[in-house]
């Protein structure tokens, strides 16, 4: 126990984790004991004999159990980014005491008595208005968790929240291990065929990873990075479609890692989770606290997107179709065969090849434009910190500065795929922003998942990878500017619609001229990327959005649809999946971003179940946002960038997010902005 770093106070640099010292076993020790202080401090919080108060109740719950907190958030952080066998045991024995603590903080009877009391009166207590939403948020937290059950419903709430935590963690680790077992070995130039050397670059960098050290070998991994521009370039049918049957597979074969059982007993959970709630089912649970609100608002949405959605698909096809024909192939256009023709009419067409594109998009240069517009637009200084460690050498550390030298927070950047990491990209904290009784530096990850290029050769984004490195940036802007004086209000923790504002609004600076021509060069020749190359991208800007429109409508449709069910058992998820998007019309060989048995976004976890839909949502706040920037006619106008910072940004969710929308933009959003971005306005 006091050879165990996490038991001591982290003295590292801005308070970080000693991260070379710590070792699996350190973590249920650790545990055991911010548990018991956490208990403490909520006992002592709910046996006082002073009524309650604002400061002795409410700011005294969101001080507690800060110990506790920044553990999860290492504990989580390592599990999702430097994973192990040895720290997937401990993360599949923790799940259930994790859960149980927090079922015991919310269903503690004393303690909402405590804040029930300050929420009946809370009109005459003189709150400020950070302080009313902190009440508001926290006594809903309770009785969404279910403090105001009673008897026996109490005691199976809590049992079916500690099991669901245990099948998250189940699936998350599920999904992890298919595409961590994966690898399409490539070897010769019979199967290397029309990829291009970025491509053959990380292939070979993915080898070496894995420990194929033979010169010829190339490996192709699930990591999307990889896959995709696999299944675009690949002129070896037959291998593409080996690699989209195991993209598309995760989690769907017989076996250990087979995910539809737990899908099946996560539904009957939520579903008799909500209703103990008094719902008819988890969607309209889910919903509810929402800005969207219920399924009508949600599906109207979707309702919006989908049937244009699909007819521009249809018009994309039709291209394809128009190659196919020129190149005499004889053949049905399938899944694996998409992505390999729309790159063809994109050639053809826009005069486009990804191979000329992606020279201009280094990932340091990228990651310097980023940099640069946080500057422009909020006077933030992103200064590289390389002596102080991460939890794996490919971990960057920068200080992050206000314009006049002094600590905003710590941004910590992850950007490679490699076997111990999970798919996909994401923001997460490892401490948020707050004051009340502490003047806490927030440090806020970026995880992405890029093919690291060669020994000795930079890492090529294509222009979705530089999308997406924008999209988690917007994320951890929002947790850095963050500025309220509570943690439970800090950074992205806003409802889940909203939260996706910031990230996509951040994604239209990668595409300003204004950007790429600073920051878009070649990486050979130091060039600046061609105003005739900036031209030919802004014309295809909307090519293909169809196809990847009825994807992501298709996720979201069936997310709802699985959650709205009342019946108490769940349908065999691949079954409801197809019979689904058989009802809806899913055009053949699109498919959908997730299929149910590896959509980590319901699954590994709840946030976002019923909520998928919530990216297009966020679409329509940040287009019709960006629009401010293009009606004052400058994507840096100081003005507007002042006001996103000083509404949106630093508010967190110390205000409701309809609100703050309007304080930024003077009325609600428009969807026009939305639909015309993705060219699915009617002419």
């Amino acid at each position: 126990m006091s050879a165990n770093p996490l038991l001591s106070t982290w003295t590292g640099p801005y308070g970080l984790p000693p991260f070379d010292a710590i070792r699996a076993e350190h973590f249920e020790p650790a545990f055991e004991a911010a548990l018991a202080a956490h208990r403490a401090e909520l006992d002592a919080i709910a046996a006082q004999p002073a009524p309650p108060s604002f400061e002795n109740t409410l700011a005294a719950f969101d001080r507690s159990g800060r110990a506790l907190t920044a553990l999860e958030h290492l504990f989580s952080t390592l599990n999702a980014s430097a994973s192990s066998p040895e720290l997937q045991a401990v993360q599949r024995r923790m799940a259930a005491p994790l859960a149980a603590h927090a079922n015991a903080t919310y269903l503690n009877t004393a303690l909402f008595a405590r804040i029930e009391r300050l929420h009946e009166e809370r009109a005459a207590l003189g709150l400020t208005p950070q302080q009313l939403r902190l009440l508001e948020r926290v006594h809903l937290d309770f009785v969404r968790a279910g403090a105001r059950l009673q008897g026996h419903a109490r005691a199976r709430y809590a049992a079916i929240m500690e099991r669901q935590a245990e099948l998250h963690t189940r699936f998350a680790q599920n999904v992890l291990a298919d595409e961590r077992g994966y690898q399409l070995v490539l070897r010769g130039e019979a199967e290397l065929a029309g990829l291009p050397p970025f491509v053959r670059a990380a292939a070979r960098q993915a080898a070496l990873d894995r420990g194929r050290t033979d010169e010829g070998d190339h490996v192709v991994t699930l990591s999307r990075s990889l896959i995709v521009p696999f299944l675009t370039f690949s002129e070896r049918r037959d291998l593409r479609e080996q690699a989209w049957r195991a993209w598309i597979g995760r989690g769907d074969a017989t076996g250990e890692t087979d995910n539809r059982a737990l899908i099946r007993e996560l539904l009957a959970l939520r579903n008799e989770q909500a209703r103990l709630h008094g719902y008819r089912s988890y969607a309209d649970y889910a919903l509810s606290d929402t800005m969207a609100g219920s399924q009508a608002a949600v599906q109207g949405l979707l309702d919006q997107v989908w049937e244009p959605a699909k007819a521009a698909a249809a018009r994309e096809r039709a291209l394809l179709e128009e190659v196919r024909a020129q190149l005499g192939h004889d053949l049905t256009i399938e899944d694996w065969d998409w992505r390999w023709y729309a790159e063809k009419v994109r050639q053809q067409r826009f005069q486009l090849d990804e191979a000329e594109v992606k020279p201009y998009f280094p990932l340091e240069a990228m990651v310097a434009a980023m940099f640069d517009c946080a500057e422009r637009l909020y006077g933030l200084r992103f200064v590289a910190q390389p002596q102080v460690a991460g939890y794996h050498p490919d971990v960057k550390v920068y200080e992050v500065q206000r314009p006049d030298g002094s600590l905003r927070g710590v941004f910590v950047q992850d950007n490679f795929a490699r076997p111990s990491k999970r798919s996909g990209a994401w923001m997460n904290a490892l401490r948020w922003q707050a004051r009340n009784g502490i003047d806490a530096l927030p440090i806020i990850l970026n995880n992405n998942n890029f093919a690291k290029g060669a020994p000795g050769e930079p890492t090529l984004l294509s222009f979705d990878d530089v999308r997406t490195l924008f999209h988690e940036f917007g994320h951890g802007l929002h947790g850095l500017l963050s500025d309220v004086e509570f943690e439970r209000l800090s950074g992205t923790q806003v409802l889940r619609d909203f939260v996706e504002l910031p990230s996509q609004l951040m994604e239209h600076w990668m595409a300003e001229p204004a950007v790429l021509k600073r920051h878009a060069r070649h990486y050979r020749t130091g060039e600046p990327v061609p105003d005739a190359l900036l031209e030919r991208l802004k014309a295809a800007a909307t090519f293909n959005q169809g196809y990847e429109t009825v994807r992501y409508c298709a996720s979201a449709l069936v997310d709802l649809a699985i959650h709205a069910l009342e019946a108490p058992e769940a349908p065999d998820p691949v079954a409801f999946e197809r019979e689904t998007l058989a009802r809806l019309g899913l055009p053949p060989a699109i498919g959908m971003n997730h299929r149910l048995t590896h959509f980590q976004h319901l699954f590994s976890g709840s946030s976002y179940a019923s909520g998928y839909y919530v990216y297009l949502w966020a679409e329509v706040l940040d287009c019709d946002a960006f629009e401010a920037f293009v009606e004052a006619g400058d994507p840096f106008d100081a003005s507007v960038a002042q006001s996103v910072l000083a509404n949106i940004l630093a508010v967190g969710n110390s205000r409701e997010p309809a609100a703050t929308y309007r304080a930024f933009r003077g009325r609600d959003a428009r969807v026009e902005p939305m639909l015309r971005g993705r060219g699915l306005q009617p002419a």
